[in-house]
């Protein structure tokens, strides 16, 4: 199992991912900083980091690391028990966490129903079946199972884009290359596994 200081070090690293104050109308999540939305600074008791009353913009201005940490720490890594995954898988689902919520444990589930049967219930919620299930999986697959999940996650990020034009921006540059979404998803994947630039270019074709 992970340790306080790789938890913390997972975390920081989620944080430099995520980067500062970003407030774009085409992100669903709203005003987000180091990852964190102003939706989930809603959520918490001590939301109102600028002491005003409300929780709004500027409490998200107002959001240090620290705190980006803390949350990350408590609500996306030991609240939903990703502490209990093969460790190997932990860096993964808590990076995809942040991003997706509890579409990240879904994915998960659904790769596990193939590689590890019997099925077990898609919810989003990590509970003793998920653990069973990804213990035999990774007991089986090793280090496959890390990249598949990579894979799946990268994939889940396509399906978005495919849907969601205004999202396309986030899989793939300016300049037509692999964006911040697919580049993200890839750091937990075998190289071997990446898409190549001429792999990328056909998948986005049909985005125009």
């Amino acid at each position: 199992m992970s340790t306080k200081h790789d938890v913390r070090r997972m975390a920081e690293e989620i944080v430099a991912r995520e980067g500062a104050f970003v407030n774009d109308p085409d992100d669903p999540g709203g005003a987000t900083k180091y990852g964190v939305t102003i939706h989930t600074l809603r959520n918490i008791p001590w939301g109102d980091l600028d002491g005003d009353g409300d929780i709004d913009v500027m409490d998200v201005r107002a959001l240090s690391q620290d705190h980006a940490i803390l949350i990350f720490e408590e609500r996306y890594f030991f609240g939903p028990r990703i502490d209990e995954l093969p460790e190997a898988l932990q860096a993964t689902v808590f990076d995809m966490y942040v991003n997706a919520g509890a579409n990240a444990v879904k994915l998960l589930q659904r790769l596990l129903c193939e590689m590890a049967p019997p099925e077990i219930a898609v919810d989003g919620v990590i509970g003793p079946q998920t653990i069973a299930a990804a213990n035999r999986a990774w007991e089986r697959a090793g280090d496959r199972l890390v990249d598949a999940y990579g894979i799946e996650r990268r994939n889940f990020y396509f399906r978005i884009a495919d849907r969601r034009p205004a999202s396309r921006k986030y899989a793939r540059t300016r300049a037509g290359g692999k964006g911040g979404w697919i580049k993200r998803a890839e750091e937990f994947i075998s190289p071997e596994y990446h898409m190549t630039d001429a792999q990328f270019q056909a998948r986005v074709a049909a985005w125009g």
